[in-house]
Parts: C-alpha cells; sequence; structure tokens
C-alpha cells in the first residue's frame, strides 16, 4: 500500500467536505483509511468477518488482502464513512476510558436500550451505516458533546 502525500487541514473557518463521489479523491483518501482501519480492527480485536463486515468493502478475501497490503482497489464513499465513524467512536472511547475498557467496549454486551443487550459492533454490522453513526452519537453524548 502507498502512503499518499497528506491533504493539507483546513484553515480556520475554512470548511471543506471532499468529494467523495470522486474515484480520484477516494483513492487519496484509500490509503490513510486502510492503514487507520486496521489499527481500529487490531486494537477492538475484531475477528476478520467482523472487520469484513464493518467495513462493508466486499469479502472476507478482500480483508483479507486490504490486511496483506495486496490490495489495489479504492475505497467505496461507504466505506469511508463508515471508518470515519468507527475512528469518531475510538477516539471518543479513548477519552472516556482507560485504554483497555475502551478498546473492549465494542465487543462487550451493552443494556442500554440502543444496543438492546447486544455488543455495539454487532449493532453496527447488523444496522450498517446508520447504526455507526448512531453509535458515534451515543459516544460523543457519553462525553458531553452535541
Amino acid at each position: 500500500m502507498q502512503i499518499a502525500d497528506p491533504i493539507p487541514a483546513p484553515k480556520a473557518g475554512e470548511r471543506r467536505i471532499p468529494d467523495l463521489s470522486s474515484e480520484k479523491v477516494r483513492g487519496e483518501y484509500t490509503p490513510a483509511a486502510c492503514e487507520a482501519y486496521l489499527r481500529l480492527a487490531h486494537a477492538w480485536r475484531l475477528s476478520s468477518k467482523q472487520s469484513a463486515a464493518l467495513i462493508g468493502e466486499g469479502s472476507e478475501r478482500t480483508w483479507f488482502r486490504i490486511k496483506a497490503n495486496d490490495w489495489g482497489g479504492i475505497l467505496s464513499q461507504d466505506a469511508l464513512t463508515r471508518i470515519s465513524g468507527m475512528i469518531g467512536i475510538h477516539k471518543g472511547l479513548h477519552l472516556l476510558f482507560s485504554d483497555s475498557l475502551a478498546d473492549e467496549w465494542i465487543k462487550r454486551p451493552n443494556s442500554d436500550a440502543l444496543f438492546g443487550g447486544e455488543a455495539p459492533a454487532d449493532f453496527m454490522i447488523k444496522g450498517g451505516i446508520p447504526a455507526i453513526l448512531e453509535t458515534r452519537a451515543y459516544v460523543d453524548a457519553l462525553r458531553g458533546g452535541q
């Protein structure tokens, strides 16, 4: 996997939303997103099946190729959205809890009404992008965010 040049941060007060409908733009984001997701899947101790399901990018075989740095594809807009949401969840959990608890939280059964006794990882696998975004909002609310 070739690391792309970093995308410059916006200037203060400037908001830039990338055009993820553009294959070129997604291609620029793909290497960093794959690297981040590999680290996230490792930290959360996700199985290959869970990792493939959460990223929503093809089969378990595709996940193995991404993991082995043998995938030359470009992530879909949905996969980038999923990864972005999960990175936000990861960051929020690490602001709330110790590192070990933050990384375990995703796979522990949760009695909150949102999760209905399921582990957040299972909830997100079943619900896709809406469930990932709901989980991120839940974690942000725990932190006292918006």
